[in-house]
């Protein structure tokens, strides 16, 4: 799953805070080590399913952001496909589980946006439980070291702990956190399931016979997101919730036509098999790196679609109010400059991952404030 992200960034400030000191316990770190929240963003959601704003390589981002989490991960894995949840036997404070999201979602810091800056303080921690809800599921079914059969069984089991929330029940302390978030913004359960049933096709699920495959796929690992988004700023019209649905599918398009090359080192390809049959090229040469005039031809014809339904999106970026404007407008201006990218690469995106530099960014921020202030 994909990721909308930003470098520019410092690190995050560490202050003394002693109120929780099992929480403090857990992570193995001292009190006045803990790291408080900082602000979190529209963007910070799409870390699954936008397009890349990396600080490096997709190589060395991976090795970073695992270094960061993995023994949170880990940790929380082993119980899972144990049920011998340590994490689970001790009580929580809604308090205590909402710093416990703050926490995995502050482990990748250093890829936050700079959105994240207008985020109200209010919605912080409920990004944060849903951001840790959807992190710790990813993980099941990407990180190293579990079979499928064991990725499988843990997400079937986070499932069973989702449905225990909505029966008024949760010993996990994502799942006490996101309990307060769903009660407060009367989130409905479909999109979190939705988002798990993307995570299982990540397992079981390498390659997209059509394009309407492909764009079932985004209904449930980028549609969601967008809702969740805009059901936490208390937008609620289906009309909203379709032009958000466009842009999200947008975003995931985008990070599969950058990603290509990355994706065939995990074996997935996301270019639909009718549409490489039909611009005669091959899975052979996809993963022989060949960049053929009839790849260009077919990489094109993606760009293209997904540009349509970037420009089907737009709207939402005018119907929001200011609280959330700058924020869709920074994503919206993000997505399209990739494919912008994509098209100065002549569409080589096998051997040269497309990415946005400084001056990229600069404009793209420049672009939302403009679109915003006016």
């Amino acid at each position: 799953m994909a990721k909308i992200y930003h470098e520019f960034n410092g690190n995050p400030k560490r202050t003394t805070d002693a109120a929780c000191p099992a929480f403090d316990q857990h992570f193995a770190c001292k009190a006045e080590t803990v790291i408080r929240p900082v602000h979190l963003a529209f963007p910070c959601l799409f870390a699954h399913i936008g397009v890349g704003f990396y600080p490096c390589s997709a190589t060395d981002r991976a090795a970073t952001s695992a270094a960061r989490y993995r023994d949170l991960v880990r940790s929380t894995n082993e119980s899972m496909l144990t049920r011998d949840l340590h994490i689970a036997r001790r009580s929580w404070t809604p308090h205590e589980a909402y710093r416990f999201c703050e926490r995995i979602t502050h482990d990748h810091y250093e890829n936050f946006p700079v959105a994240s800056l207008f985020l109200p303080r209010e919605k912080r921690k409920h990004v944060c439980a849903i951001y840790a809800f959807a992190r710790i599921a990813d993980d099941f079914a990407d990180e190293p070291g579990l079979t499928l059969a064991e990725r499988i069984e843990s997400l079937n089991e986070w499932e069973e702990q989702l449905a225990e929330v909505y029966r008024g029940q949760a010993t996990h302390p994502v799942f006490i956190a996101l309990r307060e978030t769903i009660d407060r913004f009367e989130i409905p359960h479909y999109l979190f399931h939705n988002l798990l049933t993307a995570f299982r096709s990540d397992v079981t699920t390498h390659r997209y016979e059509t394009f309407d495959n492909v764009l079932e796929y985004c209904t449930n690992s980028a549609n969601p997101v967008g809702r969740l988004v805009l059901l936490l700023f208390n937008y609620r019209s289906e009309g909203m919730m379709e032009l958000s649905d466009s842009l999200c599918t947008a975003l995931q398009l985008a990070n599969f036509w950058q990603d290509v090359s990355v994706d065939l080192d995990k074996d997935r390809i996301y270019i639909p098999q009718e549409d490489i049959r039909e611009f005669g090229y091959s899975e052979e040469q996809l993963f022989s790196r060949q960049v053929t005039q009839e790849f260009k031809d077919l990489l094109m014809f993606q760009v293209e679609r997904t540009e349509r339904l970037f420009q089907e999106g737009k709207p939402l970026l005018s119907a929001v109010g200011r609280d959330l404007a700058f924020e869709l407008r920074l994503t919206w201006h993000g997505g399209m400059r990739i494919l912008r990218k994509i098209d100065r690469l002549g569409y080589n995106v096998l051997t040269h991952r497309p990415t946005l530099s400084r001056i990229d960014k600069a404009e793209i921020l420049l672009k939302a404030f403009i679109n915003t202030r006016s």
